[in-house]
């Protein structure tokens, strides 16, 4: 790896940026994403896309970042204790949209690049990323084209790829202490490199560019959905299991606030705007409710 491959990831990566809120400003047909440009003195820049308030995106934000430090932060090393202490980099695009519809899913998509410098000068590089969709009205259709789409993105790269990362989102995107999924998965890797840089690179490309692929369709279908309050009041609910993922388990979330050279607005932008917990709530057996826990928050192989 050397400088200029970095530089190749920084343009497809804002490019990435820039094509997804394109992509979804299109499918709300109202709202614009407005941008935050910042810099961090201790080493880091970045840009941040939000929207909020759209007829179809209720909040939503889609950040790039390219950030450097003295020493990997915990959350960093944790599986890689050998680079304990290192100095990095770090750059990647990280996604959340919360649709004001209950019956359109919230998704999330991350794509980013780690290298660390050993003490030695050695660099050693990776990547890491995926996308996730979370739904609070199941629709089996759409669970297939989502996984569908995915697998079709990583089949170019081997039979094995598309198994392995829906299994590693499975396990990832799981709340241990609800003792259930945070949604209906998708792809999920990390420490990524065996492939070697070009078609690691490349696999990467091809995920992300499948991201709007698989979610605008999903968007459109149910955007116009009437809905009635007590299903709005359940997105809330369910959107406190979203927030509780976030703060708890989710590794960028912890890497962005350990590394303290990220923009804080940026690193929570990922929290749904309007979100309820209620004490020992159960759906109602044999409601649409109940189904996405018995059908849906259960893994499976969709395709």
């Amino acid at each position: 790896m050397i400088a200029d491959d970095v530089l190749r990831v920084k343009e497809f990566l804002l490019g990435l940026q820039e094509s997804i809120c394109s992509d979804l400003e299109e499918t709300d047909g109202e709202a614009k994403f407005s941008t935050d440009r910042w810099e961090r003195d201790a080493g880091g820049s970045g840009i941040t896309r939000v929207v909020a308030n759209g007829p179809v995106l209720e909040k939503g934000g889609v950040a790039f970042s390219h950030v450097f430090g003295k020493s990997l932060p915990p959350s960093a090393s944790a599986t890689r204790p050998d680079l304990a202490g290192s100095a990095y980099q770090a750059l990647g695009v990280s996604l959340v949209i919360h649709p004001m519809n209950p019956f359109v899913p919230t998704s999330h998509a991350n794509f980013r690049l780690f290298v660390a410098e050993k003490g030695n000068g050695e660099l050693v590089w990776w990547f890491g990323g995926g996308y996730d969709l979370t739904p609070y009205y199941g629709f089996e259709e759409d669970c297939v084209h989502w996984h569908q789409t995915a697998k079709d993105a990583c089949d170019p790269f081997g039979a094995d790829i598309y198994p392995r990362f829906k299994k590693e989102c499975d396990e990832y995107f799981y709340l241990k202490h609800r003792k259930e999924p945070r949604g209906i998965g998708g792809l999920f890797y990390d420490d990524f490199n065996e492939l070697g840089f070009e078609q690691s690179f490349a696999m990467v490309r091809s995920i992300a560019s499948t991201y709007t692929t698989a979610y605008v369709p999903i968007i459109n279908k149910h955007k116009n959905h009437e809905y009635t309050e007590a299903q709005r009041y359940f997105q809330e609910y369910r959107r406190g299991r979203y927030a509780e993922f976030n703060l708890v388990y989710d590794r960028g979330t912890v890497f962005g606030l350990q590394s303290g050279v990220g923009r804080t607005e940026a690193i929570l932008m990922s929290l749904p705007p309007v979100v309820r917990w209620d004490y020992d709530w159960n759906p109602e057996p044999g409601t649409p409710e109940e189904k996405l826990y018995t059908d849906f928050l259960v893994t499976k192989e969709w395709v």
